[in-house]
């Protein structure tokens, strides 16, 4: 099983970006995804978490309204739209899959890719 993040990148503070979590070696769609981010000193950080067929998604505090999760489980792919950001978002940006779709725990990370947000 593998994680692999992309789309991050430099952006300047009221940008956007689109991350991706490419999932392979699973023997199904049947899993939850979500992304966390981690910041400079800081705790790990809950920032959306999607359902396997993407009827369930569920944000972070302040993320709902700039932040949408979704997945194309043909490209076994789940993206992050990341919209209006702030110097505040600048984190490394980690995927990782739930297999028991109930959000309490995450069995598979990515390595992360890193966002930096310029002000």
């Amino acid at each position: 099983v593998q994680l692999v993040e992309s789309g991050g990148g430099l952006v300047q503070a009221g940008g956007s970006l689109r991350l991706s979590c490419a999932a392979s070696g699973f023997t199904s769609d049947d899993y939850a995804i979500g992304w966390f981010r981690q910041a400079p000193g800081k705790e790990r950080e809950f920032v959306a978490s999607i359902s396997w067929n993407g009827g369930y998604t569920h944000y972070g505090d302040s993320k709902k309204g700039r932040f949408t999760i979704s997945r194309d489980n043909a490209k076994n792919t789940v993206y992050l739209q990341m919209n209006s950001l702030h110097p505040e978002d600048t984190a490394v940006y980690y995927c990782a899959a739930d297999l028991a779709g109930n959000g309490f725990s995450y069995d598979y990370w990515g390595q992360g890719t890193q966002v930096p947000v310029s002000s």
